[in-house]
């Protein structure tokens, strides 16, 4: 696929995977077509991979941030990483994710012997088209927020400036040119604020000598009251 795509032989390819099922005869062709064949166990040394080969996340990630840097990744599979790679190349700033068409590319593969390499890799150019990572080639929304991330990056941001821009100057707040706010203003919140004395919906008026002070209440009674309600005798003879 990837010769029928327009690779030639002097591109360097990376695999990343742990042991590869089949080995050595399953990677012969790709070898073949494509010599510059490299893994994580032939660019480093044993003394490199020794902290990194007890712990499968860790040779994971090593995995992860070359296929991130490179400048083309071709997924072969749908898994977490492959869609994670795929957002992470979308989201910060283009680059190239090749998606196999696998539907529309194996009964093609299968017809490979009674085709000629011309036939075949013009049917291949075409079962590709919308599969090639182009920008924006995936509508927003579609398929799990990891893999396919809002393009924020990739949109053009003139008009989101002129609308920070216009909204900022109603608010009377001053904005750079690229949009962003130097200071932050508080405006009118998008619900309404009440005082305790409006959320209680009291009409009277506030005592203008307590503003500022809160209400004082005394928890203690006072000694004629209390005497009252304990002894009605002795309250007879205080009040003679």
């Amino acid at each position: 696929m990837l010769r029928a795509l327009g690779y030639r032989s002097d591109v360097h390819i990376y695999v990343a995977s742990g042991e590869i099922y089949g080995g050595e005869d399953t990677l012969a062709s790709l070898k073949a077509l494509f010599p510059n064949f490299h893994t994580k166990e032939t660019l480093s040394s044993q003394e490199e991979l020794a902290p990194f080969l007890k712990f499968s996340s860790r040779m994971a990630a090593i995995d992860f941030i070359v296929c991130e840097e490179s400048d083309a990744f071709v997924a072969n599979n749908i898994g977490n990483m492959a869609k994670i790679l795929a957002g992470q190349r979308r989201y910060f700033g283009h680059k190239r994710t090749i998606r196999p068409n696998a539907k529309q590319l194996y009964p093609l593969f299968m017809k490979r012997g009674n085709m000629s390499w011309d036939a075949f890799a013009s049917q291949v150019r075409t079962i590709q088209k919308g599969y090639m990572g182009e920008p924006m080639e995936i509508t927003p929304g579609r398929g799990e927020f990891h893999a396919n991330p809002a393009a924020c990056i990739c949109e053009k941001t003139s008009r989101n400036s002129a609308i920070v821009k216009s909204i900022s100057g109603n608010n009377l707040e001053p904005v750079t040119d690229s949009g962003i706010r130097k200071t932050i203003g508080i405006s009118r919140p998008p619900y309404p604020v009440y005082t305790d004395e409006e959320a209680d919906g009291s009409d009277t008026e506030e005592d203008p000598d307590s503003s500022g002070r809160g209400e004082v209440i005394d928890t203690e009674p006072d000694d004629d009251s209390a005497v009252r309600q304990e002894d009605p005798e002795l309250e007879e003879i205080l009040s003679d």
